[in-house]
């Protein structure tokens, strides 16, 4: 039972590993409509980026980008391009061996991180 449970977690993590390169290809891709494109990179940018909006080690909550959100904007990124569109990506993806890095999400997260740094801050020095 718990081997099972294992191995179904195990191919959940593979297709939305794959999916995120698929959307990733199809951001990229001109035949993809516009709204799919544009939400196609933010959330490639953000699954590939190597920092997470909510860091990891908060507890419970720092996982729920990585179980929640992604799936989520992969699942709507995947309901805007067309099947046989996704379906040939989806295909690419698996042929890819190397990970994508995303340093424009990667420029993103930090910037949204310093921001709130700066706001935090500004709260701050105008309670003292």
């Amino acid at each position: 039972m718990a081997f099972a449970t294992l191995d179904r977690a195990k191919q959940w993590a593979g297709a939305i590993k794959r999916d995120v390169i698929a959307i990733w290809l199809a951001a990229k891709d001109p035949r993809t409509p516009l709204a799919a494109r544009i939400l196609a990179a933010c959330v490639a940018a953000y699954a590939l980026s190597p920092v997470d909006l909510i860091p990891d080690f908060i507890p419970i909550l720092g996982y729920l980008d990585d179980m929640l959100i992604v799936p989520l904007g992969i699942l709507a990124v995947v309901k805007l391009i067309p099947a046989p569109l996704m379906a040939e990506h989806r295909a690419a993806a698996t042929l890819i061996a190397a990970k994508p890095v995303s340093r424009i999400g990667l420029a993103v997260i930090i910037a949204l991180w310093l921001l709130a740094l700066v706001a935090i801050a500004m709260l701050f020095t105008d309670l003292l």
